[in-house]
């Protein structure tokens, strides 16, 4: 009886631990909003609402979950979380005034580095349109050419949206359901 109350309380305490581990990430519920309507905020609303989109799609994906593909042609689960992560590179890089043609060095390799790469890199992004006035200045730079800042917004941005949607399809299909108690429309989860 004294083994299995350790075992139980062992269990609780890690549990515990690793749901408080994940919860540092951001986006585990969406920022509160804005007090003010500016083009800034309004543009870093909407990658919040994409960050806490993927949190969640991505919230304690298997190894058969990342692996499963629907078919021979189609977009395994890790690969399209790794093409997330590179449309919020580019979301990051907009902020930063970087050139996207530079190579990324740094990309991890792994599906917990890509995760939480892509949960910072879209926190950055947000945090910086916050404090603008005119998003105007902004751009998508490449080597040799730069787009308008309404790019970013059905480029990337709602490239990445769309992407979500189909990690939580894909996760879906491989057993794994999305949590049924996360609200898109509250940007929080419902008890």
């Amino acid at each position: 009886m004294k083994h299995l109350l350790m075992l139980s309380l062992v269990l609780v305490f890690s549990k515990s631990y690793s749901q408080s581990d994940s919860e540092k990430l951001p986006y585990y519920e969406i920022p509160k909003a804005s007090e003010t309507f500016t083009a800034g905020t309004v543009a870093a609303r909407a990658i919040d609402g994409l960050g806490f989109r993927f949190y969640w799609a991505t919230e304690g994906l298997r190894e058969d979950d990342l692996n499963f593909r629907p078919n021979d042609d189609a977009r395994s689960t890790l690969e399209t979380i790794d093409h997330i992560y590179d449309l919020s590179r580019m979301i990051a890089n907009c902020a930063l005034k970087k050139d996207n043609a530079k190579k990324d060095t740094d990309k991890p390799e792994d599906f917990e580095g890509l995760r939480k790469a892509t949960l910072l890199n879209l926190q950055l992004a947000s945090n910086i349109f916050k404090k603008t006035e005119d998003v105007g200045e902004f751009k998508l730079i490449f080597e040799k050419y730069e787009v308008e800042f309404w790019t970013l917004i059905h480029g990337p941005i709602e490239d990445a949206v769309w992407h979500c949607g189909q990690v939580a399809l894909l996760r879906r299909s491989s057993g794994n359901p999305f949590n049924s108690k996360v609200s898109v429309f509250s940007g929080r989860l419902q008890d």
